[in-house]
């Protein structure tokens, strides 16, 4: 039986190690600890078809008010919506080389699976049909399902690291931005060492609800005491020659894609693989959902 602390997840133990009944089990204590004191209906969507407003009544609740048609029109109007809507979330898991290698006892891959294992049963638990999809080398059927055994059979394929493998992040994102017929939510968990990603997430934010979550090394943004070193790429076997400045530059590029996802509409969160992810997790994910009630 695994002993977990809540919210103690830098001692998570590496997914791939875990029999099934091991890992359900973590994964639904992540999955309370991210949902403790906020409304879980709020991570991934509404929940509710938006049908039309019309003038305010007495008794109509305050929280169904149309801000911005009362401010425009200068009357008071309130929402109607139809029936609840099950809104897919489509997790991409990234199991690319890059993942796999790192400088701390927990790889990128391995919060990565933890993550999408727990958003993904969060989800399901609101009514909100979910697909696994494999941003590396490795594919799983992407079939938006509310059946458990269909997330963990998602799931399974991609528990393991591989240190050889490919990045396909970018096409996978073209792809289920075609595929997905309505509006879903896009939840992209990956390093973003692909170069063709962010122009994928851009076209991506134009028709679906997505946020990035971004996992980091503390080796790719801390600098080095070096000077010059030789170093090889994960994913491509390229070798290059760096310095001791590579980390600075690269937090630089950081900060520069999470402000060039958040301007094209894409929510982003950093998690770096020495710190906890449940307390910072949870907090984007409170107030995302309080920001997407102030949408309308």
């Amino acid at each position: 039986m695994i002993d977990i602390e809540s919210k103690q997840d830098l001692a998570l133990p590496p997914p791939e190690g875990l029999a099934r009944g091991d890992f359900d089990l973590v994964v639904r204590r992540l999955a309370d600890d991210m949902v403790f004191g906020t409304d879980a209906s709020l991570f991934v969507g509404g929940g509710l078809e938006y049908a039309s407003s019309r003038p305010y009544q007495i008794g109509d609740s305050v929280r169904l008010l149309n801000w911005r048609l009362t401010a425009r029109t200068g009357r008071p109007y309130v929402r109607q919506y139809e029936a609840l809507k099950r809104i897919a979330v489509y997790i991409f898991v990234d199991t690319s080389a890059s993942m796999s290698v790192g400088s701390m006892p927990q790889s990128k891959h391995d919060i990565a699976v933890w993550m999408a294992s727990a958003l993904g049963l969060i989800a399901q638990r609101r009514m909100s049909p979910v697909a696994i999809v494999g941003a590396g080398e490795r594919t799983v059927p992407i079939t938006p399902s509310l059946v458990r055994n269909d997330l963990w059979r998602a799931i399974e394929p991609l528990r393991l690291g591989d240190v050889s493998e490919q990045t396909h992040l970018g096409e996978r994102l073209e792809l289920l931005t075609m595929r997905a017929g309505r509006r879903s939510v896009f939840i992209v968990i990956s390093d973003l060492h692909d170069p063709s990603a962010m122009s994928a997430l851009r076209h991506a934010a134009q028709k679906h609800d997505c946020m990035v979550i971004h996992t980091q090394d503390p080796a790719e943004i801390t600098a080095l005491r070096a000077g010059f070193y030789r170093g090889q790429e994960a994913e491509t076997g390229r070798g290059f020659l760096g310095w001791g400045r590579r980390a600075a530059v690269h937090a630089e590029r950081v900060a520069e894609t999470r402000t060039d996802l958040l301007r094209c509409g894409v929510d982003y969160l950093a998690v770096r693989t020495d710190e906890s992810f449940i307390g910072p997790l949870r907090h984007f994910l409170a107030s995302r959902g309080a920001a997407m009630r102030g949408r309308g």
